[in-house]
Order: C-alpha cells, then sequence, then structure tokens
C-alpha cells in the first residue's frame, strides 16, 4: 500500500476544494433564489441573510483560488495559468477545462464588479450578477466531465444532490411566483376600481 506523495496530495486537494468549492457556490446559489425581495429568509433579518451570503460567497472564492492553484501545480497533467482563465486552450481534456475556465471568469467578474459597485448604474451590475449565476451549471458540467471519479460514488451523490437541491428551490420560487401574480392582479384591480369611485363622487 503505498502513502500519499507530493503528487497525489495535489491531486486530492484539487479535487476536494472543487467538491468544497462547488458545494459553496450551490449554497450561494440557493441563497439568491430563496432570498424574497425584501432580502430575508423565513426567520433571518436581512443584514443575517446579507452576512451569509457574503460569507458563502468569500468561502467559495477561497476553496476556488486553492482548486485552481493545485490543478496548476501539479505536474500530473500539464495545465498552464493561461488555461484557467482563458477558455479551451488546454492541452488536456480542452472542452471541460475551459467550461471551468469560463466559470472561473464569471465569478471573477462578480467580484470585480461587486468592488466596484458604487461606480456602476444598479441595473448594469444587477445583468453582471445574473450572469455570474451562469457560473454553477457551467461548473457542475466542467465536474462531471474533467474527472472520472465525479461520474460515480460520492462525488456523483454530491454532485446530483447539488442538482437537486438548485431544482427544488427553483420550482418553489416559481410557484410562489405564480401565486403572486393572482395576488397582484388584484390588488391593481382593486386600486383601479378605487380610482374609479373616486371620479364618480367628484
Amino acid at each position: 500500500m503505498t502513502g500519499i506523495t507530493h503528487t497525489t496530495a495535489l491531486w486530492y486537494a484539487s479535487r476536494a476544494t472543487g467538491v468544497v468549492t462547488l458545494l459553496l457556490l450551490t449554497g450561494v446559489l440557493l441563497l439568491g433564489i430563496l432570498v424574497n425581495r425584501q432580502g430575508r429568509l423565513p426567520g433571518l433579518p436581512s443584514f443575517a441573510v446579507t452576512g451569509l451570503h457574503r460569507n458563502v460567497s468569500l468561502l467559495a472564492v477561497a476553496f476556488l483560488a486553492i482548486h485552481v492553484i493545485t490543478a496548476i501545480v501539479d505536474p500530473y497533467v500539464t495545465i498552464g495559468l493561461a488555461a484557467a482563465v482563458l477558455p479551451f486552450v488546454s492541452a488536456y481534456k480542452p472542452f471541460w477545462l475551459g467550461l471551468g475556465a469560463i466559470s472561473l471568469d464569471l465569478i471573477a467578474a462578480l467580484i470585480l464588479t461587486s468592488l466596484a459597485r458604487a461606480r456602476m448604474s444598479r441595473r448594469a451590475w444587477r445583468g453582471i450578477h445574473w450572469l455570474a449565476y451562469a457560473a454553477w451549471p457551467l461548473a457542475v458540467v466542467h465536474s462531471l466531465g474533467s474527472s472520472s471519479d465525479a461520474r460515480s460514488g460520492l462525488v456523483l451523490g454530491v454532485l446530483a444532490g447539488s442538482v437537486l437541491a438548485v431544482a427544488a428551490a427553483l420550482a418553489w420560487r416559481l410557484s410562489r411566483a405564480a401565486r403572486e401574480v393572482p395576488l397582484a392582479a388584484r390588488a391593481a384591480a382593486t386600486l383601479s376600481h378605487m380610482s374609479a369611485r373616486k371620479a364618480d363622487l367628484r
């Protein structure tokens, strides 16, 4: 039985931090889906939700950085620094690593624009913020295609659980939105009726 060598340690570190990053990104996405328009979750005030979202996001970025660095320095395959940020230029599994690079670029764009939020219009910032949500499905597909261990066992279970959790959150949010539309329509009709009655009284 062989022990963990320098090379295998990097491999394990890259895989482990990749899985943790995906779980944290899933958490960030779930918070984005489940939080209501007032920035609240059931039982939590808005400032607690904001802090939770920020801290989980920062953890995701930290683990993502370790994942990328260990993948680059791992001598098992040659993944240059350029391949980490430029899509589809890697000699090793260019398509799957290219999806990971796009996901990384989207997250980097979100970080940079969040730092410069005070200098941006709200519409531009929100547009980039919504675009960054595409980082999650790209990360899922990147995980499935770039490592064979993600297609069975525990890692596959983590991926499947993450996908199911996001699907359930989306279904809940859509059903909630569908229920809110009739309420909004009734409110608009009531206001219209009240305005008409005021006009008749004049």
